[in-house]
């Protein structure tokens, strides 16, 4: 009996010197669960694609900077269960991070998001100028031509200009460019279906294009806001009575890059598509990229007489329903007299 009671013992002080171990290790887990990974710079960055294993990820996140074990971490991430929930896309982790808000953080997919700001009235080219310059997305548009470009978000064998819709994007850091236009097409695709929709039943506008090209105009020729269904009133009387547009915009534009900031009357004087001196109608394409507020003007402009403004030099126009009220006008506030 003595013999067994030993053993009982020596088995009952082994139980618990496991259950102790089990509640050591348990422990240690829980703190190290909750306590700031330790980092090797202010902010640690990584950016995980699509169907990277789990294991990867750990080392990954330790090769960019967090100063732990890999294996620790991949365990974490295995035995909490969502290890085949982390989402692909671009972190940021920053000092105080623990390793339950560094898997909670890739779970939810809290990215780290950048944003580029792409203006109503600039052209394409600017366009893609600031995609170039925005941080941490790939320029895959930079080798293609117009064309390319379109067939690319598509839209094959329409013209680029005026396609794409003024905003601010927000994108996952690494996405290509493209992702970016294709969102901007979608968008301005949807806004002038929905403003074409809502159309005044005379417009002389033919088409949804018709509309894109006249709003691209109006969003140039607009020094306050306020006045711009008035300025697309003048256009759409100008239209409706068959008199050319005369707008400089559009000589500029056809002017492209060898435009140096000053119009001259030779400009105006030579044949072109897009001089609307020479030339009746609508320019062939849009000349900018319009906002929503022109696409809406163009289709529903403010009722008016007026067949002509010029600008008063604060930033309003003055709006003249003849030729004798216009020179007036011009006379006063341009040439000063």
């Amino acid at each position: 009996m003595g013999r067994r009671s030993q053993g009982l013992r020596i088995i009952t002080w082994a139980l618990a010197a496991g259950v102790l171990a089990a509640a050591l290790i348990a422990a240690a887990a829980w703190r190290w669960l909750s306590q700031p990974l330790a980092l090797r710079a202010p902010t640690v960055e990584l950016s995980i694609e699509p169907g990277t294993p789990p294991r990867a990820v750990a080392q990954a996140w330790v090769d960019a900077g967090v100063d732990t074990g890999p294996e620790l971490l991949y365990q974490w991430f295995r035995w909490s269960g969502d290890a085949r929930r982390i989402r692909a896309g671009s972190y940021e982790v920053e000092p105080g991070i623990t390793p339950r808000m560094l898997l909670d953080k890739m779970v939810q997919g809290r990215e780290t998001l950048e944003s580029v700001r792409l203006p109503e009235g600039a052209t394409l080219r600017q366009w893609r100028a600031a995609l170039a310059a925005a941080p941490h997305l790939k320029p895959a548009s930079a080798g293609l031509d117009d064309a390319a470009l379109m067939a690319a978000v598509g839209m094959p064998g329409a013209w680029a200009e005026g396609r794409f819709f003024p905003d601010t994007y927000a994108y996952s850091r690494g996405v290509s460019d493209l992702t970016v236009l294709k969102r901007a097409h979608a968008a301005m695709q949807r806004h002038l279906a929905a403003t074409w929709a809502a159309r005044a039943p005379d417009s002389p506008l033919k088409t949804p294009d018709d509309a894109l090209i006249l709003a691209s105009i109006v969003e140039k020729e607009t020094g306050r806001a306020d006045e711009r269904g008035l300025v697309a009133g003048v256009f759409v009387n100008r239209l409706r009575i068959g008199m050319p547009l005369q707008t400089d915009p559009t000589v500029i534009y056809g002017l492209g890059e060898s435009f140096d900031g000053n119009l001259r009357k030779r400009d105006l004087l030579a044949d072109g598509p897009y001089n609307t001196y020479q030339r009746g109608g609508l320019p062939p394409t849009p000349i900018s990229m319009p906002s929503l507020a022109a696409l809406r003007a163009v289709v529903n402009p403010a009722p008016t007489k007026a067949l002509y403004f010029v600008a008063r030099g604060d930033g309003s126009s003055q709006f003249s329903n003849n030729l004798d009220d216009h020179n007036r006008a011009v006379n006063k506030f341009q040439r000063g007299q």
